[in-house]
């Protein structure tokens, strides 16, 4: 939900740098189908009921979570040309790194948990509260504080990716998609 936020500040600054909304319409998103399919598996994943049937076969979830990344990352890959999109591909490496390295789960913190006003899932999740984490750098140990709508917890590799996101979309308010590689 961490993105919600970086869309709604790239539209604002896009908007205030003069940007219109219309010439996102003219950029090119190569396998875009691919990245609604990642991120459309992942809300599936994470969703109560579909969360609560995956407590039983974990493996079979976290498969799917990590699979669903990596098309989602080849969907960036492919698009780097996009100012801001290199930004989003080390985010999403990043994040990679430390859910592979922790055996298909992004760690998170007690304290981040706290501040953003949840606890330790109960049952299948892509965050969880490990003792020792791979790479502890990596994982979600930051919070959108439990005041603010979408409160949840991020990484270091989700500021990367919010930043690119809000990045390209004012970008692309800005430019037409001839003018988008350098």
């Amino acid at each position: 939900m961490f993105i919600v936020y970086a869309v709604v500040a790239g539209l604002v600054l896009g908007r205030l740098s003069g940007g219109r909304l219309e010439r996102l319409a003219t950029m090119r998103f190569g396998w875009a189908g691919a990245a609604i399919a990642g991120l459309a598996i992942q809300l599936m994943l994470f969703s109560g009921p579909v969360a609560d049937a995956l407590d039983t076969a974990p493996t079979l979830g976290l498969i799917a979570y990590v699979g669903s990344t990596a098309l989602v990352l080849a969907a960036v890959l492919r698009n780097l040309h996009l100012r801001g999109l290199p930004l989003v591909a080390a985010g999403a490496v990043l994040n990679a790194s430390a859910i592979v390295a922790n055996g298909g789960i992004m760690p998170t913190t007690l304290g981040a948990l706290a501040a953003a006003g949840s606890e330790p899932a109960a049952g299948f999740s892509n965050s969880a509260v490990l003792a020792d984490p791979a790479l502890p750098w990596l994982v979600d140990r930051f919070a959108l504080p439990s005041w603010l709508p979408l409160a949840n917890v991020f990484s270091a590799g989700d500021v990367l990716i919010a930043v690119g996101i809000g990045a390209t979309i004012a970008i692309g308010m800005r430019v037409a998609d001839s003018d988008q590689t350098d």
